[in-house]
């Protein structure tokens, strides 16, 4: 069974996943900031991480796809960073154009379809 660890501080967006994830036959663990993610991610050594954005901090997930990305035990788990950073603040990003800056293999807004997270993590499996 995949491991999937949902970074979010919002209880009910964690929630929501979670039924869809499990639903696919994804194990399923949670945290609710940057410094909880990493820790979980070394313990658990998840297949893939889903990150929010805004937490602790408005750039909370930012920094946590800088500090996986320089851990060589960290650096090979793929990110999906979900979030509402676009809309809350007007920036937009592209994963492509924003390589650099962005480190991450999917940037998806919030809202996001059940289907697309799904088709996502899938693809980010290699599944």
């Amino acid at each position: 069974m995949k491991k999937i660890l949902i970074v979010d501080d919002d209880r009910d967006v964690f929630e929501s996943m979670k039924i869809v994830l499990e639903a696919e036959g994804y194990g399923v663990d949670w945290a609710t900031n940057g410094t909880e993610a990493i820790a979980k991610a070394r313990a658990l050594k998840p297949d893939l991480m889903i990150l929010d954005v805004m937490m602790n901090t408005d750039d909370e997930g930012f920094q946590v796809t800088y500090s996986m990305k320089q851990d060589s035990q960290l650096s090979c788990i793929p990110i999906v960073m979900v979030t509402s950073v676009g809309a809350r603040t007007g920036f937009s990003f592209d994963r492509k154009k924003d390589e650099d800056f962005l480190p991450v293999n999917e940037f998806l807004e919030k809202p996001v379809d059940p289907r697309v997270l799904v088709d996502k993590v899938r693809e980010n499996l290699g599944a």
